[in-house]
């Protein structure tokens, strides 16, 4: 009989078939193996078929799997404020599941945007507009006239078949990076990366060029966002590469939400996705991929993808923990979307922006950019380049970052000059617009040294 006091040392107060220090039994078998074979989010339907994922994602069923790639999306674009009411965005499609599933993610932004504006009484909220890019690179690579007007066309019917507001779609050759009015650009372009020796150097050059062509594009149709597919999977790729190339200091610049340096900023939705969550997606939805212009990298670029690729077979966050490691390097001050008082964008998103958005003190400020690949410069760099003879080649060599000067710029001296005549205009008013930059830093750190025109010299 147990006395009922709660003082007792000896537990007679529990019943007597109670025992204290036991483990409570383990489920059934068949209960255990009944809650593995379910999603971990709902807890009702199956799970994606083993094999497609690997961690927690392998144990979503499709819905939730697919909820949570557009929570990534959509908490991307509203916490950084990368697309408001009044906006206008150009989204880089190049036919790849990472493009692919931007233009459906932001195609579901917008539809939704459309619907609110539609179901409204007073129409006060506008609905942003949506345009689509695809550069054409059949002058880089071998590939034939009927393959990529074949794929020209399976693009025009996926842009096409997007539910309205209508969305233009931009086909614009590479070389249009010359004049418009120019009959030789696809020469030049050729001349342009022959002169590059270095296959890293080339891959390189072809990309900075292929973000001209956007930002042309942009800017000549009235765009005001550019929305690159960049992943997860790539960006790691990047954070390695531009670390072998000795782009450490730029290097967060390159790997932020928003990217504000060009005339057009740059914002990455898709940051925080990997490259194989993409695919599937598109797999489970039935999404058309092309990719004319498939060529796999060369030099670092291929090493630093089949060196990534063997981290992530070991362990499927390998991707991630290079991103998340790389994110705590300190961004520059054009790493952030401006905030805005604009009444046409909801409250809740300029105190999201204020609240997300990158702070001043938080940043790094630079005022000098390499004209090749807009890569920010240290301002002692200025120096040096004030310190040349006024050589034009010899002044755009030491304008640029040191990656563009060992990877492309030309070792022969004698090259120099037509490699610089096969620059496209915009690199070249940049170079000069570094320059007068560069001056005026240089004058502003020697002010105190200078005397002023009412003392005498002596």
């Amino acid at each position: 009989m147990s006395c009922n006091s709660s003082g007792c040392q000896s537990n007679c107060y529990k019943n007597g078939d109670q025992v204290s220090d036991s483990p409570p039994p383990p489920p059934p078998l068949a209960a255990a193996n009944n809650s593995n074979n379910l999603c971990l989010k709902c807890k009702t339907n199956s799970p994606i078929t083993p094999g497609s994922l690997s961690g927690d994602e392998a144990r979503f069923c499709a819905d939730c799997f697919r909820s949570n790639i557009y929570g990534k999306f959509r908490l991307a674009v509203t916490s950084h404020a990368m697309i408001s009411p009044s906006d206008n965005v150009l989204v880089a499609f190049s036919g790849g599941p990472s493009s692919r599933v931007a233009l459906q993610f932001v195609h579901g932004l917008q539809d939704r945007a459309q619907k609110n504006f539609e179901a409204s009484k007073d129409k006060s909220l506008p609905v942003f507009g949506v345009g689509v890019a695809f550069i054409d690179e059949s002058a880089v690579y071998p590939v034939s006239s009927d393959k990529v007007d074949g794929a020209i066309q399976d693009m025009r019917s996926v842009v096409s078949n997007l539910a309205p507001p209508t969305k233009q779609l931009h086909v614009v050759p590479i070389e249009n990076i010359y004049a418009s009015d120019s009959s030789d650009g696809k020469d030049r372009l050729t001349k342009l990366l022959d002169a590059v020796n270095d296959a890293t150097g080339k891959e390189d050059l072809l990309l900075h060029l292929r973000m001209l062509a956007l930002q042309k594009v942009a800017s000549q149709n009235g765009y005001n966002r550019l929305i690159l597919g960049s992943c997860t999977s790539r960006i790691a790729c990047h954070v390695l590469a531009a670390t072998v190339k000795g782009q450490g200091y730029s290097l967060s610049a390159d790997i932020q939400y928003v990217d504000a340096r060009w005339e057009i900023p740059v914002v990455l939705p898709l940051r925080d996705c990997t490259s194989q969550e993409l695919n599937l997606l598109c797999h489970l939805d039935g999404l058309k991929t092309l990719q004319p212009f498939d060529s796999p990298p060369s030099g670092i670029n291929g090493l630093i993808s089949s060196f990534v690729n063997v981290l992530q077979e070991e362990n499927s966050s390998r991707e991630c923990t290079i991103l998340r490691t790389a994110g705590k390097l300190t961004p520059f001050e054009f790493n952030r979307i401006s905030e805005t008082d604009d009444c046409n964008v909801p409250l809740a998103i300029r105190r999201r922006q204020k609240r997300y958005n990158l702070k001043t003190k938080e940043s790094i400020s630079s005022e000098l950019f390499c004209p090749i690949c807009n890569s920010p410069l240290k301002n002692f760099n200025s120096l040096n380049l004030n310190s040349l003879k006024s050589c034009q080649s010899s002044r755009f060599n030491a304008a640029c970052c040191s990656s563009c000067q060992f990877q492309i710029i030309p070792k022969d001296p004698s090259s120099m000059e037509n490699f610089c005549s096969l620059l496209p205009q915009q690199v070249v008013d940049r170079a000069k617009h570094g320059n007068c930059s560069n001056l005026s830093l240089l004058r502003e750190q020697i002010q105190d040294c200078l005397l002023s025109d009412s003392e005498d010299e002596t």
